[in-house]
């Protein structure tokens, strides 16, 4: 159940909360779609012992309250705090419908207003045009290009490498108000 207690934040269509325990099988379920998998592990299933990661959100519909996947909006482990990673995966039956890019933007405007964030960056191989897509409509730019790390080159598209994308505070706070 979505308890206004548990809710970390809500958008018009999405309501994100930390994961519980009953949340574990729907991550299993996720992880094991290799269409969702392609551009991650080459759509091989994550081990389930591996998938209870930290720092995910789970994301349900907030009307019909169905599972649409996950959202991260972390510093890396041994990273600035004021660097946080801004990565979400969706299952396939929520992707072209806009929670990418919903979310996606109010978890940058809650890094930039209520924490302590100087830069949310995000990352993406090379061939995950939809992925891009969502950080570009946030206002993320490219600020480098990533080679693909070991545990992922039999990824398609692993050649290509990747990319990560970024936004400052001023940078957001510019776009904002030029929006008005």
């Amino acid at each position: 159940m979505l308890a206004a207690v548990d809710t970390y934040l809500r958008t018009e269509r999405v309501t994100l909360r930390p994961f519980g325990p009953d949340d574990a099988d729907l991550l299993v379920e996720l992880d094991s779609d290799p269409a969702v998998m392609r551009y991650l592990s080459g759509g091989e299933p994550t081990p389930p012992e591996l998938v209870r990661e930290r720092g995910l959100f789970a994301a349900y519909e907030t009307a019909g309250r169905a599972f649409l996947g996950w959202f991260c909006l972390r510093p890396e482990r041994d990273g600035p705090l004021d660097e946080v990673e801004l990565g979400y995966r969706l299952r396939r039956a929520a992707w072209g419908h806009g929670y990418a890019t919903e979310v996606s933007s109010a978890l940058v405007a809650t890094a930039f207003t209520d924490m302590d964030v100087r830069v949310v960056w995000g990352a993406t191989m090379a061939l995950n045009h939809a992925s891009q897509r969502v950080m570009e409509k946030v206002g993320m730019t490219v600020t480098e290009p990533l080679p693909t790390p070991e545990d992922m080159l039999a990824v398609e598209g692993a050649e290509l490498g990747g990319y990560r994308y970024a936004i400052t505070r001023e940078q957001w706070e510019r776009r904002r108000a030029a929006r008005g």
